[in-house]
């Protein structure tokens, strides 16, 4: 088997038909794809199991988060490669033909991003040269292979030795920040991270979270970027990082309060207000001092 792909679903019914669909059309005949669904409670695991007989379908009875639902499937992979994909996504008919011909000549890759662009056409900002609070991060991050640091998970493939070899996805991550450290950990075995140009994957973006205001949205983020400190951080390098955020936080806070009377466009200023007040709230929050090493 050449390939096997994962794709985990919640809520996602308006958009999982298409994205099996493509998935289906590719024209890579050695493949496998599974769905897991957290949870779901709009019909989404009906759609697959009625009209996508071929597609390994786990129904979980509550939502585990992206990490839990790709770990759970992988070790019924048979696939050399496993490609991570979202379920607001289409993918070309020879993306993974693509993303499989640039593994198989790229052997010190151990992951790679597939070129993620907008249903428009133009790019969406997919790859990352730096982790979040690497700025004050040189000493725990020296030796790393490559240069890019990280690709956006909602397509990706990977050497299926690779990930079982670290275990898969941290499972602390629910939703985001999870990419992020696997690319790291991957690094860390002394594999690159590698970017696709050839690879198209059409992805809607922001699916999940139509239902939840942007405090929410940012609360989930930053925390999500607490634990990564937790996780690959010096205790004093995340007492750095919190203190260089919390002082931006403040400046932005203040700053902001001064000038939306006096900006035309209201809701972009409001809108970094509201991140603002969630990073400071974050930071201040009981129990982000602590550290982990994973």
């Amino acid at each position: 088997m050449d390939l096997s792909i994962i794709i985990v679903s919640y809520n996602t019914a308006e958009l999982i038909g298409n994205c099996l669909r493509s998935v289906m059309a590719t024209n890579v005949m050695e493949k496998e794809a599974f769905v897991v669904d957290n949870a779901s409670s709009d019909g989404s695991a009906a759609i697959v199991k009625e009209n996508f007989p071929s597609v390994h379908l786990m129904v979980n009875l509550e939502n585990r988060g992206f990490a839990a639902a790709n770990n759970q499937v992988l070790p019924y992979c048979r696939g050399h490669y496993v490609f991570f994909l979202n379920p607001d996504t289409e993918v070309m008919p020879d993306t993974f033909r693509e993303a499989l011909s640039f593994m198989e000549a790229n052997h010190r890759i151990g992951l790679a991003g597939a070129r993620i662009i907008n249903p428009d056409g133009t790019l969406q900002e997919s790859v990352s040269y730096r982790y979040p609070g690497q700025k004050y991060a040189a000493g725990e991050l020296k030796g790393l292979k490559g240069a890019i640091a990280c690709v956006l998970g909602a397509g990706m493939i990977a050497r299926t030795e690779v990930i079982r070899e670290i275990g898969g996805f941290d499972e602390d991550f629910f939703l985001y920040g999870e990419d992020q450290d696997l690319c790291l950990r991957i690094r860390k075995l002394g594999y690159e991270i590698g970017y696709i140009h050839s690879a198209v994957v059409v992805h809607l973006g922001g699916y999940s979270e139509r239902y939840i205001t942007s405090a929410e949205l940012w609360k989930k983020k930053i925390q999500a970027e607490l634990l990564f400190y937790q996780k690959h951080y010096l205790p004093e390098t995340i007492r750095r990082n919190l203190r260089g955020n919390l002082i931006k936080a403040c400046w932005r806070i203040v700053t902001l309060k001064i000038l939306i009377p006096f900006v035309r466009k209201k809701t972009g200023a409001q809108e970094k207000l509201v991140k603002y007040r969630a990073i400071y709230e974050a930071i201040r929050s009981p129990g982000n001092y602590n550290s982990r090493k994973g």
